[in-house]
């Protein structure tokens, strides 16, 4: 049997920064790094490179797999909705759940192909266009990334393509490296308490909630979990390569989630703009997501901002 192809990438570069997008393999970001020296030939783990995102990997992008990729879109909702099933407006939903999953997960955009719109040295833009199916509202979704050699900026659009009003929901999916002393810092009020499906139970506010709106070692936690009363922004810091990340998000991304296994390689904290099934928590104030009319358009977006540790 023929060995599959990788997917193909889409190169950005600033200065010494590089950035490969995969528009075949959900519209995701593939590799985000600064290299020691500018090179004609960027690589997705070049020698001496600091990758600011988890890259990915020859056998994800052969296997065109998402989840191994640095980072990807969420659209037209962001986490689980439990069983794929849930009633919007009297009307009943059954959601796809991807390979093996038991829940209709991340959305739509991240298992399907997105259309490169421009590309430049430093930008691009994706689309992504869903007629309508299982998810029974047409949309287009965008992603606009624009490079520096500091930082990078991601702005992102849903527009309800349908004659009817749609739920709808968008984030990013980021992968960080989990490296030896690594540093989070977020301000939350509470955390979704959760099931064994990761689906939420109950909010609370955990004994380590002030260690981390300070600042706190990542080899503490172990979570798969939604915060509420995040102000839309967070920090890492790599204190052994003296290294600083810095995310802040646009409105209406006012949730966040963190899934920090112990023990792994890397970790997500994600910008998101609603909590984890929330279609079956209409009455819930603090589970987000919005209603679009026909023809309207959610926009959002955040950025990376990243150097030196102070």
């Amino acid at each position: 049997m023929p060995i599959a192809q990788p997917a193909p990438l889409l190169w950005l570069q600033a200065g010494n920064t590089y950035m490969a997008l995969a528009p075949e393999v959900g519209g995701s970001i593939a590799a985000l790094y600064t290299a020691d020296t500018a090179t004609d030939l960027p690589q997705l783990d070049p020698y001496g490179a600091f990758h600011w995102l988890r890259p990915a990997s020859v056998a994800a992008l052969q296997a065109r797999d998402p989840l191994g990729m640095a980072s990807f879109p969420l659209v037209p909702w962001c986490n689980r909705i439990r069983d794929g099933r849930a009633e919007v407006n009297g009307q009943q939903l059954q959601l796809p759940s991807p390979g093996s999953m038991d829940h209709a997960i991340h959305g739509l955009g991240w298992q399907d192909a997105w259309e490169t719109i421009t590309h430049t040295q430093h930008s691009a833009t994706l689309e992504y266009a869903y007629p309508g199916g299982a998810w029974p509202w047409a949309f287009t979704a965008q992603q606009s990334f624009t490079l520096a050699a500091d930082g990078l900026h991601c702005a992102m659009s849903l527009r309800n393509d349908s004659l009817r009003t749609m739920p709808a929901a968008l984030g990013h999916h980021p992968y960080f490296p989990h490296r030896a002393g690594t540093r989070l810092r977020c301000a939350v009020d509470a955390m979704w308490e959760s099931d064994t499906d990761m689906l939420p139970l109950r909010r609370s506010q955990p004994a380590f909630l002030p260690a981390l709106c300070h600042g706190m070692p990542l080899s503490e936690l172990n979570l798969d979990n939604n915060f509420t009363g995040w102000d839309r922004q967070f920090s890492i810091d790599w204190p052994e390569q003296r290294r600083h990340l810095r995310l802040t998000a646009d409105a209406p991304l006012d949730y966040f989630v963190l899934f920090c296994p112990q023990g792994a390689d890397h970790f997500c904290a994600e910008p998101v703009s609603n909590c984890t099934d929330w279609l079956n928590r209409p009455q819930d104030a603090h589970v987000g997501g919005t209603s679009l009319a026909a023809g309207a358009e959610l926009v959002s977006g955040f950025r990376l901002a990243w150097g030196p540790s102070g």
